[in-house]
């Protein structure tokens, strides 16, 4: 994988281009909406018919970036479930495969807005989560300092190859950093939605998806994308 590197509060933090965090000196994986089952949830509730494999997608690249960091702990940063039905009916070898990859660490399930109770998976359920100089919680604080939050799924459009498309990304400034929705099927908010711009300082980066995560700055003027530069992710 090549990440880009920053740092939060004297942590030293690597943004995944599969939208994982990683704080390689903590030994801790950070990911944020997973929304499993939203494809049964959409069907369940009579709403678009998705092709029912979010979930082991989302799952495979999890598992991927647990094999590639070995993390200590694992934090889970809310909305994990589309809703509590989701987790309280997942296939047998879903929830089986969850199990075994929480098996030998922590792991922490953050309350979110779409799972606001615990589930019988293992692991620890917390409305937030404090370790070092960094807090860990799902919606983002505006007066917060030292903060890791998911929730508002950022994305920033590009003009790439002469098309106009979104990409997932993290948002960074000196006080917090906002991850991208992990989950397959989620959709997203644009950079220039009134609570991000209200967020994020002035030096805010957008660290966009893609085959390497890159960084740009978050109100840039629109064009194309430069070349990457490569770092380490893990």
């Amino acid at each position: 994988m090549n990440g880009h590197d920053f740092t939060l509060a004297g942590a030293r933090l690597t943004a995944c281009p599969s939208g994982a965090l990683w704080w390689g000196a903590a030994g801790v994986l950070v990911v944020s909406d997973l929304h499993l089952g939203k494809a049964e949830r959409l069907a369940r509730r009579g709403g678009a018919l998705l092709p029912p494999y979010d979930t082991a997608e989302t799952l495979s690249r999890l598992e991927g970036d647990i094999a590639a960091t070995a993390p200590r702990v694992v934090i889970c940063l809310g909305d994990s479930f589309d809703d509590d039905t989701a987790a309280s009916t997942l296939a047998p070898d879903i929830a089986t495969r969850l199990m075994q990859l929480a098996a030998g660490r922590r792991w922490i399930w953050i309350a979110g807005n779409h799972d606001p109770g615990p589930v019988a998976l293992g692991g620890t359920a917390l409305a937030e989560w404090q370790h070092g100089p960094l807090t860990f919680r799902h919606i983002a604080r505006p007066d917060a300092r030292a903060e890791v939050s998911g929730h508002y799924h950022p994305k920033m459009r590009l003009n790439l190859a002469g098309r106009r498309v979104a990409r997932p990304c993290f948002l960074a400034d000196p006080s917090r950093v906002i991850l991208p929705a992990y989950g397959a099927y989620t959709g997203g908010l644009a950079l220039d939605a009134p609570v991000l711009d209200a967020l994020m300082g002035p030096e805010a980066m957008a660290i966009v998806l893609g085959p390497r995560a890159h960084a740009l700055p978050m109100r840039r003027a629109t064009g194309p994308a430069p070349r990457p530069r490569r770092d380490s992710c893990g």
